[in-house]
């Protein structure tokens, strides 16, 4: 278990595109979207944080018993207010943090196993960021030193992390997920990723 990293799963969005389903509760190998991607992050740290925001009472009635829930009520703000909200309540909880790794809901092929990866190139301490390659691009999930972290809670647009990994691009390692990093925005896209 990586203790001295924590994660923090961004699940507060209203999934606009997804029509009348809630993305947080699509099912998923025997659990739901959120509920897999919790069970991936408790493989890896105990210090397993999940931001929520619309559909809120709801999602969390369908929670495993124990995790620990954020509430951003300005989630319509997008994915910056949450990480800011995210970060801050953690470094209140945790006082001996390397890094914190951020991952979003909704891209369901990542598993414990690319996660403990990431965990593995970071502790080298080459590089204060070890983010997911999309091309000539890095994001999500993405693991942040704790030097970093003043920067992330400064967000509080629709900027997201990407915008501090562009910001810190020389001091980024980026690896590749190998299919794993594809994101599930429309239900076309869900249906796509299980037939």
């Amino acid at each position: 278990m990586a203790d001295s990293i924590a994660i923090l799963i961004l699940a507060a969005g209203s999934s606009s595109r997804m029509g009348d389903e809630i993305k947080q509760l699509l099912p998923w190998k025997n659990s739901t979207f959120l509920g897999h991607a919790i069970a991936q992050a408790k493989q890896v740290t105990d210090s397993t944080y999940v931001v929520l925001g619309a559909n809120m009472d709801l999602i969390k009635r369908k929670l495993p018993q124990g995790t620990s829930t954020i509430e951003n009520p300005n989630w319509k703000n997008g994915m910056g207010s949450s990480i800011s909200i995210g970060v801050e309540y953690i470094l209140k909880q945790t006082r001996d943090l390397d890094g914190l790794l951020i991952m979003t809901v909704d891209q369901p092929l990542l598993d414990a196993e690319y996660l403990n990866e990431m965990i593995a190139n970071f502790k080298t301490k080459e590089y204060k960021i070890v983010a997911t390659s999309y091309g000539k691009r890095a994001g999500v999930p993405a693991i942040f030193h704790k030097s970093m972290l003043k920067e992330l809670i400064s967000l509080h647009q629709d900027y997201g992390a990407k915008h501090v990994i562009s910001e810190n691009i020389a001091q980024t390692k980026m690896m590749s997920a190998s299919g794993k990093e594809i994101d599930i925005d429309t239900l076309t896209d869900y249906h796509n990723i299980i037939n």
